[in-house]
Parts: structure tokens; sequence; C-alpha cells
């Protein structure tokens, strides 16, 4: 590459963390026709020129681009536009939005929204009564924070004809009283029967939501993500067509895996569909080259599938271990398949039954199809057991981190700690024992989940205590704390090597995309207790600006 040339951008003045081992640190980068054509100190100045943008770092950092390997970008969006019940545990402050937002839209025919988290209600189970007591007469169906529950009035229980009489269905649990009428909380597959009444947005409205939330990523410093749903879930409407209207107008400026849904309702006979899809979907900057298989629900319903039953209130063992959604062999099976076609598979394996089944799965294929350059990966990783952690690298299957969920916060110590039992409940989210087994880590938010922040994640990755933490309060399980540097790489290099961007970008070097962040402080400079305070100033893909601070 001829360095004569002047560079069309260079950022000077700060450090560099470039996630590079053969340099880590930087004070200089130059930016022509939207790659990364120097990486260095001050002969890297050399190609400032008339018409080069200079970005004075002004002591701060400039990273690569994070890349999110697990979100759900337009049901996020969506959820902002809707009743947004995200960022609060308070259940008065729930009913009041509620209301504010039933109020301000009379002519909506569904009050729906969602985002609530489990922790606010007893056992994390609402009722329908105190939703009929603000919404009487208009169906009311609010998803919880993770996607795996639905809170719904009495008037959406009629209009899906649900009673006392209506069988759970097979994927899923209505809460019920002890007359079994249901109480309007609904668990897994149930909330489907509610959620598929409700009307879809329109198209335009999609395209808004994904744009909507492509914006909030961009202002959190990430530059590309894997959806983590292409399809119809749920009360979730298929992204794609809003994806393909962005790229249409020139607005997508992300790099996009989608991972197709897999329909667990179905079999193998999806799988030529599929690959119908990936040729059909696929074009510009998303590609739909990854299938996505849920094979468990999550612990805090106790949907999640255990390789040991869940113990009740008393600590005594119940007769429940979860559900595996696809029953073993059939998933090593269709694993097997989809790697032959060279798909990627996503999978959302939380429990421990989950993971070694996941994980089975990949070894299956291995064994069958060689070594294919696939890269599948496992998402949530709640509960792995010990025997199962050597098995990702000797697989070479990367785990995709949610890290901000490893710490002791109320789901954790109230619902979901006393249920595991002690040694189990030491088994969760074990990043640092992945990492020194030799783990290719990714990192996500799962976002509407839980929050897009990739600096949030990263601080409790490095803690393993939440940034809102109460003060006095415990690290959760701290031999599993992730050093800065492997935390960061994770969110950038190791869901690059996921999204197979890893040849143009995830790191800071010659010839790869200027997909860039600057960061407003050097977080490896302060204490870790301040990663969470770090704030992205600014964010390039292509070397283009795509989000600025006010205050950048």
């Amino acid at each position: 590459m001829s360095h004569h040339q002047a560079a069309d951008l260079v950022f000077t003045g700060g450090s560099v963390h470039t996630v590079d081992p053969a340099r880590s640190r930087a004070t200089a980068v130059a930016v022509r026709g939207g790659r990364i054509v120097a990486v260095g100190h001050d002969e890297v100045l050399d190609l400032i020129g008339a018409r080069t943008e200079v970005v004075d770092l002004a002591g701060r950092l400039l990273l690569p681009g994070f890349q999110d390997a697990h979100v759900h970008p337009q049901g996020a969006g969506i959820e902002l536009a809707l009743c947004h019940l995200n960022d609060t545990v308070d259940p008065r402050e729930y009913l009041r939005r509620i209301k504010v937002y039933a109020d301000s839209h009379p002519d909506a025919e569904w009050i729906t929204g969602g985002g609530w988290s489990m922790e606010a209600f007893p056992g994390g189970t609402p009722t329908a009564a105190l939703l009929d007591a603000i919404v009487p007469d208009r169906p009311v169906f609010l998803p919880n924070r993770d996607h795996h529950g639905a809170w719904v009035n009495t008037r959406a229980l009629e209009r899906a004809g649900l009673d006392s009489r209506t069988p759970d269905p097979a994927d899923g649990r209505i809460e019920r009283d002890a007359e079994g009428n249901p109480t309007g909380m609904l668990q897994e597959g149930a909330v489907h029967v509610v959620g598929a009444l409700v009307p879809d947005p329109t198209p335009e409205e999609q395209t808004a939501a994904l744009l909507r939330a492509q914006a909030v990523l961009h202002s959190y410093g990430v530059t590309a993500w894997q959806d983590a749903i292409i399809g119809a879930y749920a009360n979730m409407t298929d992204p794609a067509p809003a994806y393909h209207a962005a790229i249409a107008d020139g607005l997508l400026t992300a790099r996009v895996v989608g991972a197709l849904w897999w329909d667990r309702g179905r079999g193998s006979d999806q799988i030529p569909e599929l690959v119908a899809r990936r040729e059909e979907l696929s074009r510009s900057r998303f590609q739909a080259t990854t299938v996505k298989i849920m094979q468990d629900g999550i612990a805090e319903n106790h949907t999640a599938a255990m390789l040991d039953p869940y113990l009740t209130s008393c600590g005594c063992a119940s007769d429940n271990s979860g559900i595996s959604f696809i029953e073993p062999g059939e998933l090593r099976a269709h694993v097997t398949e989809l790697d032959a076609l060279g798909f990627q598979v996503h999978f959302h394996a939380l429990g421990d039954r989950a993971v070694r089944e996941a994980l089975d799965a990949v070894e299956a294929a291995r064994a069958a199809n060689g070594w294919r350059d696939t890269r599948h990966h496992l998402a949530h990783l709640q509960v792995v057991h010990p025997e199962d952690v050597p098995r990702f690298r000797s697989l070479n299957a990367t785990a995709n981190m949610q890290a901000l969920w490893a710490a002791h916060e109320p789901q954790m110590d109230e619902l979901t700690l006393p249920f595991l039992g002690a040694q189990r409940g030491t088994w969760q989210y074990p990043f640092g024992d992945l990492l020194r087994a030799g783990t290719t880590l990714a990192a996500g938010s799962d976002w509407p989940v839980s929050s897009p922040d990739p600096l949030a994640a990263v601080h409790v990755a490095v803690n393993r205590i939440a940034p809102d933490a109460p003060e006095g309060t415990k690290a959760f399980l701290p031999e599993q704390r992730l050093d800065l540097g492997a935390a960061v790489a994770a969110y950038t290099a190791g869901s690059a090597h996921v999204n197979h961007l890893d040849d143009t970008t995830g790191s800071i070097t010659p010839g790869k995309f200027a997909d860039l962040v600057v960061l407003d402080r050097d977080p490896f400079a302060g204490p870790p207790t301040e990663i969470a305070a770090t704030r992205v100033l600014q964010t390039f893909v292509e070397g283009k600006r795509v989000h600025a601070a006010s205050n950048a």
C-alpha cells in the first residue's frame, strides 16, 4: 500500500488499543478509502495532507468497533416506540406507565410493549387483576424483559379463549390459581397463544424500528452485529424485510449476520427452506448465513434444561429439570446436516443439559463432516458443567457471552440461586474457566432483554458486579472474572470471528475496514470499578462517522 498518498482521516493525540496481539498499543491511525492504511506513532502523521480530517483523541482511547454477537434490534426498536418498561423494577411505576400509555393511545386495539423484570413480582408472576384495574376494556399483552414470558389481562385471556379447561401447550405453561384458572402470566410457548393475536406493526414501522435501533447501537460503539432471530418468532415479526428496505434506501450502515429461526415444531423438512432463504435474503451488508436453534428456556421459570432437577423452595429435588425443545438425537442430526450445507449454528443454550446437547451436536457434525469453517457458537451459557468446559476448545465452539447477567441481582439471588443449589450455582457464566481452557469468546447484549451498552457488559465481565449494584454487593463468582483486554477482545475480535468478519474487522490493523470507536477515556488506565462510566464519543464505519455524541 503506497504511503505517500495523503490519508482521508488520521487519529492522533491519544491511545489506540488495537486488539492486535502483534502490536497491542499505538498512538496514531490513518484511514484512506474506508480502510486502515497505517497504525503506529509519529510516522503516521506524515500521511496528513491538505484535505485530511484530523481527529484529536486528546488523551482518550480509540478501539475497534464493538460487535454484538446476539441482539434483536428490530424488536428493541419497536419496544422503544410502545409501552416501554425496560429501565425500572418498580411494579407501581409499571402500572403508572401502562395507564399513561393506554390513556394516550385511545385508538390502540391492543396495549403492548413490554420489558418488565420478573424480580418486581413475587415468584416472578404478576397477575391479570393488576392490569384489569387500569385497562379493563382492551387486551393487554406485555412480554417480560427476557421474552420468555408475558403478562396479560383478563380481556387478552378471553380473546385467546384461555380458561381453566385449556391445557398447557407442549412447550410452555399457563400460570394458574388453585382452581386452575389462568392468573395472567404465560410462560414460553404459552406466550404465543396470545401473542399471535396481536397485530403486526406495519412494514414502515418495522423499518423505522430497525433504524432507531441501529442509531442506538451506533451510539454505544457497535458497528456490526448478529441478529439472533430472522423469522417470525413469538410476538416478534420477521426483521428481514426491514433490513432489505434499509439496504434499498442506503441506510443500513452496520454489518449484520442474520440467524435464521429454526422452527422447533418442525424437523429437517425445513432445511431446504433455510437454504433458499439464505440465498434470497443475503445481500450487501446483511448475510443470512446462520441458523438459530433455541434448545431450552431460562432458569428463572425453570425451563432451562438441566442435567439434574431444579430444587423446590424447601431445597428438595423437584420432578422438573427443564425443557429440551429439540430431542437430542434429532438435534445432532439437524446440526450435522446444517453444518454440511455450510451453515453456522447459533444455539440458545442456557442450562447445563442444553449446553451438553449443543456440544454433542457440534461433535456429531465434526465427526460426520470433518472440520468445516462453520464457527458454531453457544449463547447465554448460564450453567456449564465443568466436564464440558474443555470441549469448547476441542470442538472449536465459540462461547457467546451475555456478561451483563453474571452478577448478583434479585433475579439471580431470589429466582435462580435457591433453585439451582449450592454446587450448580457455582457453575454459572464460567467465562474465566472457558478462557483459561482456550475457548474463543464472543460477546453480545441480547438487547432488548438487557442493555445494549458493551461497556456495561465488559464492566461486569471484569468485575462480576453490576454497574448499578448497591454499595457492598459481593462479586459473583469472582474467580470467573476476565481481564479487561480479554473482555474487549471478545466484544470486538471474538464477535468478528463468529460473524466471519475477522479478515476485515475486529482489530485496528492495516488493511482492515476503519470500523472504529472513540471513547471518552482510556478504561485500561483507570480502576476496573469505573469501566461502566466510560462513554462512546464517536463511531465510524469504513471511516465514515455514524455517531457523534453532543460533547464529542
